[in-house]
């Protein structure tokens, strides 16, 4: 069985899925000859298209479907040493990459084999847009029922975008548990680089599971977690000690070599620097979303956020090892190993403990400076016809457990009459719990402006979209902060400041039910969250309905053979 700790080899694109028992991951179902791509020293080209095509619009025909069957699974883990229950997908943590090229389609057929009670579970495609396949965004509460234990539901989706991002359950913290893994899109690039590394996970650890410190963080607030993890793995305790445990990532380079590096913050409620100890990393991608270049020494990433990096191996001509380094940002994440979530780059073939120091960094939990993440394909928002404000503040339930809100509600969503089914019956008459905010003209802008008078800073993610982010900062929002609408950085997850204010825009171009959250697991299953219904009838019209039903009904039919009371939260 692979555990967390086995999957160095991860980070090596060749590598990076594991193998099912039962299953075959992976195959492809080509129906004509593709293009072979681009070159290390031709990245900005893709077959017949460069990065100024237009992806919003022009999407390749490959004729290619990539097809995985994902199962997940009870698992007994020890990826810092530290052996505890998780929960997988097909047996390793982080779970198999999906791999495709601009323009595949994608089908993956997910098993729940989960034994224990009240454990369905989903796949989201985080960050995938589902351009007019809104049913398999994977949510549930949203657009299905939960994926019963013993059942298995396919998803199908077009890859329209290219780069870097990751898939992970979408029901409770399950997420957490250790259900996640990458998506790797393959496409044209901002910058030339020879060799792609694949995927780069960071996460946040507890030796206790997530569900287990939900009980306390519903009362005292967010739990202090153990550790952290890159890639799968770290140690715990001090260097030099006898009672450390567990092994650190690391990764070979040769010099004169430049590496591709996808980063994803997977963590459940940290933010992190990350940095590669006298190395400068050039940014070319945050999200699904080129950007132009630039080179920075520390890179701030939040929950849920990607970036696409290239690191230069100009530092050795052999022999020397370098830390990579995940730092917990303290104002606003609670860490026990905040100096000791770290890998290990080495040049050549031998690997030795670095003696490297890290670089000098300001503890924030601010996203990258605004002026850094400018898109290469250039696009410009218009004046709304929706205009949202959406006031963010904490309170407390009847039984005195903290409950998030927006615009003064917490969200509750029920497991077994998700939105899409109540769109389907014809069912308008949305509970204000709900959060539904109804889109029904296409085409058009909508902006939503999001503050908060208190000092914690959330990563604000929407489904189905790239957003525009067109202010951000601390104090009181005007409208004057919004400084243009012509090309202000886009993706699907920024950071709204503690005391602050994050105005994004989208364009109402994608009909569905379309989730807005922030991306710390404990505030989501708070009531964090809100959700658009874009053009309704259009959304309507995409509905599978036999299989939303079948998913529903094997569902309701768990639920009452099994005894599990029916939850009312947990997206």
């Amino acid at each position: 069985m692979k555990v967390l700790g086995v999957l160095l080899a991860l980070l090596e694109v060749s590598s990076a899925m594991s193998t099912h028992k039962r299953h075959k991951n992976h195959h492809i179902r080509q129906k004509r000859d593709v293009c072979s791509g681009n070159s290390a020293d031709d990245r900005q080209t893709w077959c017949n298209y460069d990065v100024s095509t237009n992806y919003y619009e022009v999407v390749p025909e490959t004729g290619v479907t990539r097809e995985y069957y994902f199962d997940i699974q009870e698992v007994t883990v020890a990826p810092d040493g530290y052996s505890r229950t998780a929960i997988a997908v097909n047996e390793s943590i982080p779970g198999p990459t999906i791999q495709a090229d601009w323009g595949d389609h994608v089908v993956v057929h997910v098993t729940n084999s989960l034994a224990s009670a009240k454990n369905g579970s989903s796949i989201h495609f985080h960050g995938i847009r589902q351009n007019y396949t809104n049913p398999n965004d994977g949510v549930v509460s949203i657009t299905q029922c939960p994926t019963a234990p013993g059942t298995m539901t396919t998803y199908k989706w077009r890859v329209t975008q290219y780069g870097s991002s990751w898939y992970h359950s979408h029901i409770g913290l399950q997420a957490w548990e250790g259900v996640f893994g990458g998506i790797l899109i393959n496409g044209p690039a901002t910058e030339n680089y020879d060799v792609d590394k694949g995927m780069l996970f960071l996460n946040d650890w507890s030796h206790r599971t997530v569900d287990e410190l939900y009980e306390s963080a519903q009362t005292d607030g967010p739990p202090t977690l153990d550790n952290g993890l890159i890639n799968g793995t770290n140690v715990y305790g001090a260097d030099n000690s006898t009672s450390q445990t567990g092994y650190r990532f690391n990764t070979s380079v040769s010099a004169g070599t430049s590496y591709r590096f996808r980063l994803v913050n997977a963590a459940i409620d940290t933010m992190f620097k990350f940095m590669i100890d006298n190395h400068t990393l050039t940014v070319i991608a945050m999200d699904f979303v080129p950007i132009k270049p630039f080179n920075t020494t520390v890179l701030s990433i939040a929950m849920g956020q990607r970036y696409d990096v290239i690191v230069n191996a100009d530092q050795s001509d052999g022999g020397d090892s370098f830390w990579i380094r995940a730092i917990p940002q303290e104002a606003c994440s609670d860490n026990d190993s905040v100096d000791n979530i770290k890998g290990i780059m080495y040049y050549g073939d031998s690997i030795s403990t670095p003696t490297t120091s890290k670089y000098s960094y300001t503890d924030s939990c601010d996203d990258m400076d605004m002026s850094d993440l400018v898109p290469y394909l250039q696009q410009s928002a218009s004046l709304p016809y929706y205009n949202s404000s959406e006031p963010v503040t904490l309170g407390e339930n009847s039984e005195n457990l903290f409950r998030w809100k927006m615009n003064g509600t917490s969200m509750q969503v029920y497991w077994d009459n998700p939105t899409l089914l109540q769109i389907w019956n014809n069912d308008t008459s949305f509970a204000q719990e709900s959060g539904v905010i109804e889109l029904p003209r296409a085409n058009e802008w909508s902006y939503v402006v999001i503050e908060t008078a208190l000092s914690v800073p959330h990563p604000i993610h929407l489904h189905g979209h790239d957003f525009f982010i067109l202010a951000q900062g601390t104090g009181t929002y005007s409208s004057s902060d919004i400084a243009t609408l012509t090309n202000p950085p886009r993706r699907d997850v920024a950071m709204l400041s503690g005391s602050g204010y994050l105005v994004v825009g989208f364009k109402t171009d994608n009909p569905g039910a379309w989730l807005m959250h922030c991306h710390i697991g404990w505030h989501t299953e708070e009531g964090f969250a809100i959700q658009f219904l874009e053009r309704y009838e259009e959304a309507r019209e995409l509905i599978d309905y036999s299989s939303l039903h079948s998913t529903c009904k094997a569902w309701d039919k768990y639920v009452n053979t099994s005894g599990v009371e029916e939850e009312d939260d947990g997206i």
